[in-house]
C-alpha cells in the first residue's frame, strides 16, 4: 500500500459529487418513460425492447467489479473521469444510433454508470472515514430523487422538444459537464491497493455471472436446453475463478477478505435486498394499472397515474435514505438495516391483506419506500467499514454487482411465477390472477425478514488500526484468520 496524498476534508467534493449523483440517478430514470416511443423508432417489437434493460445490466455485471479494482490500483477519481467520459460517449450513441442493434450497443457501453456509486463510496471514505456514512447516505438518497425526476421529466421533454434523439441526447450533455467537475471539484484518493489487475478473474467472474443471470433472465423464452447450458457454462466459469482466485498473489478479490474479512455476509444482505426491490416493481406497476372491472382486482390506474405513485414511493425512499445515517447513530448500523427490512416486510403483508383503496395502497407503497431508502443509505456503510482501506472500491462494486444481479434473477423469475399462476379468460388469452401478484409479494415479504434478521449476525467494523492489521493478517497469513475469535 502506498500513500500518495495528504487526507483533507471531504465536504467539498461529497457536495459536487451528489450533483454528480442526482444527475447519474436523472440517466437512469430517463429511459424508462421512452420505451414505446423507442420501440416506435426502431421499428422493433415490445418483447425487443426488454432487451434495452437487459443489456445495461449484463453488461454491468462484466464491468463494475473491473473498474472498481482499477480504482483502488490506480485512484477512485481517475477512474471515475474515464467512467464518466464513456458514460457520456455512449450516451451520444444511444441518442443517433441508426439502427436498434447499435442503440443496444450504446445502452451496454453504457454500464460503467453502475460504478459511479461504488468509486465515490471509496473517495467519501477515504476522505473522511467519520463521517462517510453520512455522506454515502446523501450520496444514495441523491441517486434515488434524481431517478424519480428523470422519470418524469424525459416525457415532457420529448412532448416539448418533439425529437427522440434530442431528448435522448440530455444526459450526454450532463455528462460530459461532469467531466471538468471531477476535475477541478474532486481530489484524487490517498491510498492504492498493490499488485496489478487480474484481468484472468475479471472475464471469469464477470463471464460466468452473465451467463448465469443470461439463462435465469430467459427462462421464459429461450429453449429449456440453451438455459440449461448458459447456466452450466457459467457455473463452470465461476468455479474456475475461485480456483483461479485462490492461486494468485493479487486477485480481483481477496476471497480472504470476501469469506473471513468481514464483507461477505454484507454483500449477501445485498443480494437478497436487490432481490426484492428490484424483482417487486414490475408487479407493483402492473398490479397499480390491472382493471378491476375486468380481472377482479388492482386500481385501473392510468399509466400518468401509475407513475405519479411510483414517484411517490421512490420520494418516500429518498427521505428515507437521507435520514438513515442518523437513525443509525441511534439503532446502530445493522439494527437500521433490520429495521428497514421490516418496514419492507410490513408494507408487502399490507399489501396483500389490506389493499383497500388506491389512497390505502399508496400508503403502503411510502412504507415501502421509506424501508428501501433507510437500508439503501445505511448497508453500503457496513460494507465500506468492513473493508480494507486500500479496497473499499472492489468491496463497494461487489455490493452494487450482487444488488443489481438479484434483481435481474427475482425479475426473470418472479416472470415465470406469474406466468404459471394465470387463468383463462373469456376472451382467450389467460391472465394473471390476484394470487399471482400475492404469491411475488409473500416472497419479497419473508426476503425482507431473511436479510433483517441476517444482519443482526455481521460483527462489529474494527477500528482503523485493528483493521489495517486484521486485513494485513489475512494478506500475510490467511491459516491465522481461523484462529482469530470473531469481534462482539
Amino acid at each position: 500500500m502506498r500513500t500518495t496524498a495528504q487526507k483533507s476534508p471531504a465536504a467539498g467534493a461529497v457536495g459536487f459529487l451528489i450533483v454528480m449523483e442526482l444527475g447519474s440517478g436523472i440517466l437512469q430514470g430517463w429511459l424508462s418513460p421512452l420505451f414505446s416511443s423507442i420501440g416506435e423508432h426502431y421499428g422493433v417489437s415490445a418483447a425487443s425492447l426488454n432487451w434495452i434493460s437487459a443489456a445495461y445490466l449484463l453488461a454491468t455485471v462484466l464491468v463494475v467489479p473491473l473498474l472498481s479494482k482499477l480504482g483502488d490500483i490506480h485512484g477512485h477519481k481517475r477512474v471515475l473521469m474515464i467512467a464518466t467520459a464513456i458514460v457520456a460517449a455512449a450516451s451520444v450513441l444511444v441518442a443517433f444510433a441508426p439502427n436498434y442493434e447499435l442503440f443496444l450497443l450504446g445502452r451496454a457501453i453504457q454500464a460503467p454508470l453502475a460504478v459511479f456509486l461504488p468509486l465515490e463510496f471509496a473517495i467519501v471514505h477515504q476522505r473522511d472515514s467519520e463521517t462517510s456514512g453520512r455522506s454515502i447516505g446523501r450520496l444514495v438518497a441523491a441517486l434515488t430523487l434524481g431517478a424519480t425526476i428523470g422519470g418524469l421529466l424525459s416525457g415532457i421533454v420529448l412532448d416539448a422538444a418533439g425529437s427522440l434523439s434530442l431528448t435522448l441526447l440530455f444526459p450526454a450533455i450532463f455528462m460530459a459537464l461532469c467531466i471538468p467537475g471531477i476535475a477541478v471539484f474532486v481530489k484524487e484518493t490517498p491510498l492504492r491497493s498493490t499488485g496489478k489487475v487480474d484481468y484472468l478473474g475479471a472475464v471469469l467472474l464477470g463471464g460466468g455471472l452473465v451467463a448465469v443471470l443470461g439463462g435465469a433472465s430467459n427462462l421464459a423464452t429461450w429453449p429449456s436446453v440453451a438455459v440449461g447450458i448458459s447456466m452450466l457454462v457459467g457455473v463452470a466459469l465461476l468455479a474456475g475463478w475461485v480456483v483461479s482466485a485462490r492461486r494468485i498473489k493479487h486477485p480481483l478479490v481477496d476471497l480472504n477478505m470476501l469469506l473471513r474479512g468481514g464483507i461477505g455476509l454484507p454483500i449477501v444482505v445485498a443480494f437478497l435486498f436487490g432481490a426484492q426491490l428490484f424483482g417487486a416493481q414490475a408487479p407493483i406497476s402492473v398490479y397499480l394499472r390491472s382493471d378491476p372491472a375486468t380481472l377482479g382486482f388492482g386500481f385501473g390506474a392510468a399509466a400518468s397515474a401509475a407513475g405519479i405513485l411510483l414517484s411517490v414511493m421512490a420520494l418516500a425512499a429518498f427521505l428515507g435514505a437521507t435520514f438513515a445515517h442518523r437513525l443509525s447513530r441511534i439503532l446502530g448500523g445493522t439494527r437500521t438495516v433490520a429495521f428497514g427490512g421490516l418496514l419492507g416486510a410490513v408494507a408487502y403483508v399490507l399489501m396483500i391483506l389490506a389493499p383497500g383503496t388506491l389512497v390505502t395502497f399508496t400508503v403502503w407503497l411510502v412504507v415501502a419506500g421509506l424501508g428501501t431508502g433507510v437500508v439503501s443509505g445505511t448497508l453500503p456503510t457496513l460494507v465500506v467499514q468492513r473493508a480494507a482501506a486500500d479496497s473499499v472500491g472492489i468491496a463497494s462494486g461487489l455490493y452494487n454487482t450482487a444488488r443489481t444481479a438479484a434483481g435481474g434473477v427475482a425479475g426473470a423469475l418472479f416472470a415465470l411465477l406469474m406466468s404459471a399462476l394465470t387463468t383463462a379468460s373469456a376472451s382467450g388469452p389467460r391472465v394473471a390472477t390476484q394470487f399471482s401478484f400475492h404469491a411475488v409479494w409473500w416472497i419479497c415479504a419473508g426476503l425482507c425478514v431473511l436479510f433483517a434478521i441476517a444482519v443482526l449476525f455481521i460483527r462489529q467494523a474494527k477500528t482503523a488500526p485493528e483493521a489495517a492489521e486484521h486485513h494485513a493478517s489475512l494478506r500475510q497469513d490467511p491459516a491465522a484468520e481461523q484462529a482469530l475469535e470473531p469481534a462482539n
